[in-house]
């Protein structure tokens, strides 16, 4: 934990931060100024996120292991969405943002993978085109983590993302849609994505977060 005091100027910061405005204000029995309140709410509503990420996956993949089956799963959605979580990550990485703005993109990207494997065992047995997709993914991947890749094509890619989490809920929709039902889907799971999407909106704004992030 970084802790920064200084008594003189009433500040306090705590892993980037600054608690000294809203302390003062409230030692002056004041209403902290906006300009003071949001930036910390926006810092410890980007914790939360990065905290309760670490079990975003989690009920789908308990749902998948305690009834043994991906019935009414679309594989090539969470295969599409593991691919927009690594790009993203290894973009936030790049860009050098605050760990708050993206911390939960590393633990999503680790369950998304830890998910694909376990819906790959219990999906029929996996023929030379997905062996193929895994064998890209893992020779690829790590290159684009590390950014060693031409800061055009980086952009490209990034830019690209939105399509790909777009095109990864579609399989999904029409599936739920053709069977009339959600199978093996994990609503938990769906509404921690949802809820914690519209607080990061939120609190990239706060982080000045360049436009395409937000979006």
């Amino acid at each position: 934990m970084v802790m920064k005091v200084n008594l003189g100027t009433m500040e306090l910061e705590i892993l980037g931060m600054n608690f000294g405005c809203v302390l003062s204000a409230l030692s002056d029995a004041k209403i902290p100024e906006k300009e003071c309140l949001l930036p910390l709410v926006s810092k410890l509503l980007g914790y939360c996120i990065v905290a309760a990420s670490t079990t975003v996956k989690l009920p789908q993949i308990l749902k998948i292991l305690k009834h043994g089956s991906v019935r009414g799963l679309s594989v090539p959605s969470f295969e599409l969405e593991l691919i927009g979580y690594t790009i993203s990550l290894a973009y936030c990485i790049h860009k050098g943002l605050p760990f708050s703005a993206y911390g939960e993109l590393a633990f999503l990207l680790i369950q998304a993978i830890i998910l694909i494997a376990i819906i790959y065992y219990y999906s029929p047995p996996m023929g030379s085109k997905t062996w193929m997709k895994a064998l890209v993914y893992c020779g690829l991947a790590p290159t684009v983590l590390a950014g060693k890749i031409d800061p055009g094509l980086f952009e490209i890619l990034y830019a690209s993302q939105h399509a790909i989490f777009f095109c990864a809920r579609v399989p999904q929709i029409w599936k739920n849609f053709t069977n009339k039902s959600t199978g093996e889907l994990s609503f938990l799971t769906c509404f921690m994505n949802f809820a914690g999407s519209l607080v990061r909106v939120f609190t990239s704004i706060q982080e000045k977060t360049p436009l395409s992030g937000i979006l």
